[in-house]
């Protein structure tokens, strides 16, 4: 199974509602997609969102990367021995995260679809349905109270609650509102984004905690470089800590365990390269008891159906944020997962079990 093509595409879709973090705000998701073509008629496929404020990569970085770097040593190279395929990849250039993970999630497509079984069977099929959570965006209390409450009636039961824009006072607002407006069986998550300074989430998350609030985890509360601050909030408060943005790659994984800086952490696709590594960062929290949760950028169904399958196929893997593809207006990919709701079932197809992928604009194929 020897790789024949890469073609490079990108698609746009807007969002049904603007999406609203600490960092940034998306009208679009925008994001690079990739076709692996193999000399026996198999096709695999990739996509990497650009996040610049979290990963560093744009669209044309992504695409730049694919092309002129990756391109020339990977066509050729016999899948059967993706070991080698993969390491050649991550060897290939420092960086790009987002722009490997797309390739490697088109390499283990292929790989599985060799094999016959779907992919989250390939890497160890330890569940066939998951479950994602729904995210409310940061605006005044108000909305995000409305904007909840739509999501629980909805079918949702754990909502992520994106704070860390304003002063603490007012995050403290948002997650009030919003308690008074789903009850109390509903979970709450929350993600600051980096928002915070250390003292100040020490004392918001206290403080929820006084008022009853019951957050079951908050996550990446501090900046992402600051592992001392990130210990001493998860030192100070009750609530559980997940790390997301301190956590790229596994030396960082393993860094942060090791330091018991934080009680969780947040695996996502774009920032570890792709499967590859995605599934070292699980196998050494497993190791240090500390459970994982697979979540997405702002990503199409297609990044989504690899991230998923990964989470699907880990006993380690036990929270799931999969509701990027419900957020966009339209859908662009034909197979992969599909949504029920909350619930995420998976295609019976062998690899990703996508058929097509609909793009907004070919930037250069490259085979």
């Amino acid at each position: 199974m020897i790789i024949q093509s890469i073609e490079v595409m990108r698609q746009s879709t807007p969002l049904i509602k603007p999406f609203k973090t600490a960092l940034r705000t998306v009208h679009h998701a925008e994001s690079v997609l990739v076709r692996i073509r193999t000399n026996d008629g198999r096709v695999g496929w990739g996509e990497a969102p650009a996040t610049v404020v979290i990963t560093g990569d744009s669209l044309d970085s992504i695409h730049s990367a694919i092309v002129h770097t990756f391109k020339p040593q990977l066509l050729g190279k016999n899948l059967l021995a993706y070991e080698q395929v993969l390491q050649t990849l991550h060897a290939s250039m420092i960086g790009s995260s987002s722009a490997k993970a797309a390739v490697d999630m088109a390499v283990y497509d292929l790989v599985a679809q060799y094999c016959g079984l779907p992919l989250y069977q390939f890497l160890g099929g330890y569940k066939d349905e998951i479950e994602t959570d729904y995210t409310v965006s940061v605006n005044s209390p108000k909305e995000m109270g409305e904007d909840a409450l739509r999501y629980v009636k909805d079918g949702f039961n754990v909502l992520k609650i994106k704070v860390g824009k304003d002063d603490i006072q007012e995050d403290i607002e948002r997650i009030k509102e919003i308690r008074s407006c789903v009850g109390q069986a509903v979970k709450i998550r929350i993600d600051a984004n980096q928002g915070w300074q250390v003292k100040d989430a020490v004392r918001s998350i206290r403080r929820m905690e006084d008022l009853g609030l019951n957050i079951e985890l908050v996550e990446q509360p501090v900046k992402a470089l600051d592992i001392e601050g990130l210990k001493a909030v998860t030192d100070a408060v009750e609530t559980p800590v997940m790390a997301d943005e301190s956590v790229f790659t596994p030396a960082q994984a393993f860094e942060v365990l090791k330091r018991r800086a934080a009680d969780m952490i947040n695996i996502k696709l774009m920032k570890s390269g792709g499967i590859y590594k995605a599934q070292i960062i699980n196998h050494i929290a497993e190791e240090f008891g500390v459970e994982c949760m697979v979540g997405s950028m702002i990503e199409s169904r297609l990044a989504v159906t690899a991230a998923a399958h990964l989470a699907a196929s880990k006993k380690n893997i036990t929270r799931f944020d999969f509701d990027a593809p419900l957020m966009m207006s339209s859908d662009i990919v034909t197979g992969g997962v599909q949504y029920e709701g909350r619930k995420m079932t998976f295609p019976a197809g062998a690899g990703l079990g996508i058929t097509d992928v609909a793009y907004t604009t070919n930037v250069g194929v490259a085979t």
